[in-house]
């Protein structure tokens, strides 16, 4: 699965999303779906307080989604108005040619709503958090699986989300969950430690 996200992110599977809009809705708007890739920030810095930057296996990670979702050619790139979401994307921006645009993190449904109103056909990619991937996927119609308490795992770096927003009902008509890069690995946790939700 690892090497399909490496491959599939691009051509192949994204128009294996065209059939999961009916043809009578397709043929009545006349215009593909519109894709999101949501991933979260890369893994950060042990130091750097509330605002940490990418930790080395973070900058490692960026490149490798940048080499993975390259292929999908996107027009839009999203992230937070924190630095770890914009450094995932830095290398993606770079091969792309795009700038990323921050967004407020507590604004998500302001942010589901550019994204479906998006052109026909664009691809975004989106870099948020343990706590906004979730929730943006449920503003846009999707169901994310393997929360807990409804976010992603302190440990989950390697989660890969491809939507497709109907353009005719503007809700997600189809996940897919891939996986990139090294594979996250949970740390001992910490005695009486609470979990952390960034």
């Amino acid at each position: 699965m690892r090497a399909a996200a490496a491959v599939g992110v691009g051509a192949a599977l994204l128009a294996a999303f065209a059939p999961s809009v009916p043809a009578s809705r397709q043929a009545a708007v006349g215009a593909a779906p519109v894709t999101v890739l949501l991933v979260r920030h890369a893994e950060k810095a042990a130091q750097g307080g509330s605002d940490p930057a990418l930790s080395e296996a973070g900058r490692a990670r960026a490149a490798e989604l940048a080499r993975t979702c390259a292929a999908a050619r996107p027009s839009t790139l999203f992230c937070s108005t924190f630095a770890r979401t914009r450094q995932t994307l830095e290398p993606l921006a770079q091969a792309s040619g795009l700038q990323p645009q921050a967004r407020d993190p507590k604004q998500v449904d302001a942010l589901a709503a550019e994204l479906r109103a998006l052109a026909p056909g664009s691809t975004a990619v989106v870099a948020g958090h343990s706590n906004t991937v979730p929730a943006l996927a449920k503003a846009l119609g999707a169901e994310l699986h393997g929360l807990t308490n409804g976010m992603l795992a302190e440990t989950d770096y390697d989660r890969l989300f491809v939507l497709s927003i109907d353009p005719a009902g503007t809700r997600a008509t189809g996940c897919v969950e891939l996986r990139y890069g090294a594979p996250s690995v949970a740390p001992p946790a910490a005695p009486g430690a609470a979990p952390a939700a960034k």
